[in-house]
């Protein structure tokens, strides 16, 4: 896909039908656009026999690295099946910026859970940024459920990811 050099690639957030998350990225990746398609496996049994299925993490939810002009060619001159989201306040293309982008992804592709000691006090919402391990530079809220420490990173109000952080490794920011 051609690259126009004096536009910047986005993160763009698209919808697509159910079912057709994991089509739209194997199209994408054979036409060499980067995208990010959050996805788990899960154990499947049929017919008494179990395997392993890779399944999308949120239905009908893709994102597209590219230019504008090229993402608008990727729906209108390739026919792509998705539509892009509009942002409400701007009624343009919602774009996500290149850090929440990156901390969601990081965030959704990396489970943790290790102990550790805080000496500083963090309330639930306060904002942090994960100073250690795999997450180190992440930015979000702090969140608890069932005693256990969250890191909530927001997509541009879209929707949020959580992954289990120790305590110790947050930061007020």
């Amino acid at each position: 896909m051609p690259v126009n050099v004096s536009e910047p690639p986005c993160w763009f957030a698209a919808r697509t039908r159910y079912g057709q998350e994991l089509k739209i990225k194997a199209l994408l990746t054979n036409m060499g656009v980067e995208h990010f398609i959050p996805t788990h496996e899960v154990i499947k049994i049929s017919a008494g026999h179990k395997r392993k299925v890779t399944k999308p993490l949120i239905s009908n939810l893709i994102f597209v690295h590219s230019t504008k002009a090229d993402a608008f060619a990727l729906v209108n001159y390739r026919g792509l099946p998705f539509k892009y989201i509009i942002d409400r306040q701007t009624h343009t293309l919602l774009l996500v910026p290149e850090k929440q982008m990156d901390d969601f992804m990081r965030v959704v592709n990396c489970p943790l859970d290790e102990a550790g000691i805080s000496e500083e006090t963090l309330e639930v919402g306060d904002n942090v940024r994960v100073a250690w391990g795999d997450l180190a530079g992440v930015e979000g809220r702090v969140a608890q459920v069932q005693n256990k420490t969250y890191i909530v990173v927001d997509l541009c109000g879209l929707l949020q990811a959580k992954a289990v952080v120790p305590q110790a490794w947050l930061v007020k920011s």
